[in-house]
């Protein structure tokens, strides 16, 4: 099933209220606040968005919330992976019922497909759930320790999951990464999810990111987007070295509750985050803003402020 998901598609953050409750009113915001910033999609109740800490009826609700405010040019893309591949294809039902335009699906985390063979069955599983909309496999071997070649599972599933559109590729292996962009001529949609090596995708062919900071420097990311298309690769290198100094402060201050936090340098404060995530402690977030501030964060994401970049940047 062929998709068109390209450029910046952000994972966005679950905003919660002080005593851990849904705080839907903050979803149109962010909403807003990604379109105006030109990214072209929401992977929502994924990862980022701590979707598997949240319940089945709160992720119901977030997806409806996201679907009833998101601007039409806005994607919605709904994360419906759960331990339990039942309540996963309810959740999928529901998402097609909502009008999303796809939904995704991490591998199971607790009892794991033991080969490849039982992760396609268990995917043809959740996608067969909503036949007519498209499937995405969200690839995170990290997490759920399916670390498999999604070359291989693109072979086995292409013709098994007739809505399969592509995958959420959340991975370092850019060999096999490429060979995915690649695979039966360009088939298949093919969406990047580590932001610090997003410069890298491109030069192998990748058109579409997801990743949880194009919520507050997709600015900085659409810079080397625009290098890469002018073919300044040099300017485009300037703009990733910049993003990672940013994401390297970020994952050595807690990583996502660390990022959840930086939402406020933007205007959008999401709140806390659940356990087992520990929230950043007052002498921590002073200590990260200050470290931010030293690479050019939240500079650099403001409208009229000159280019900024960290002085290990060449």
């Amino acid at each position: 099933m062929k998709t068109t998901l390209t450029g910046l598609i952000a994972a966005p953050f679950t905003a919660l209220r002080e005593d851990g409750s849904l705080h839907v009113a903050m979803i149109g915001r962010q909403a807003q606040a990604l379109a105006a910033n030109g990214v072209t999609g929401a992977f929502v109740c994924g990862t980022t968005g701590e979707g598997l800490s949240l319940t089945t009826a709160e992720r119901r609700q977030v997806a409806e919330e996201w679907l009833a405010t998101a601007p039409r040019a806005l994607r919605v893309i709904v994360h419906v992976g759960h331990p339990s591949v039942a309540e996963s294809r309810q959740l999928a039902a529901h998402a097609a019922q909502i009008g999303a335009y796809a939904f995704a699906a991490l591998a199971p985390t607790f009892f794991r497909a033991a080969d490849l063979e039982q992760l396609v069955d268990c995917c043809a599983q959740v996608a067969s759930g909503a036949p007519a909309l498209p499937f995405f496999y969200y690839h995170l071997p990290a997490i759920t320790g399916a670390n498999f070649s999604m070359y291989d599972f693109l072979e086995r599933a292409a013709e098994r999951i007739p809505n399969l559109a592509g995958i959420k590729f959340t991975h370092e292996d850019l060999m096999d990464y490429r060979r995915c962009v690649a695979y039966a001529g360009g088939r298949f949609n093919i969406l990047f999810g580590r932001d610090e090596m997003l410069l890298a995708a491109l030069a192998l062919g990748g058109t579409g990111a997801v990743g949880s900071t194009y919520n507050y420097l997709a600015p900085v990311f659409h810079q080397i987007l625009a290098a890469v298309e002018a073919g300044d690769f040099a300017t485009a290198r300037q703009y990733q070295s910049q993003a990672i100094e940013i994401i390297a402060l970020m994952i050595q201050r807690g990583g996502l509750p660390a990022g959840k936090a930086m939402m406020k340098l933007v205007g959008l404060d999401c709140g806390p985050v659940r356990a087992p995530l520990r929230n950043l402690s007052p002498e921590t977030w002073a200590q990260l803003t200050h470290e931010l501030e030293a690479v050019g964060f939240p500079a650099c994401v403001q409208a009229d402020a000159p280019t900024v970049f960290p002085k290990k940047a060449g």
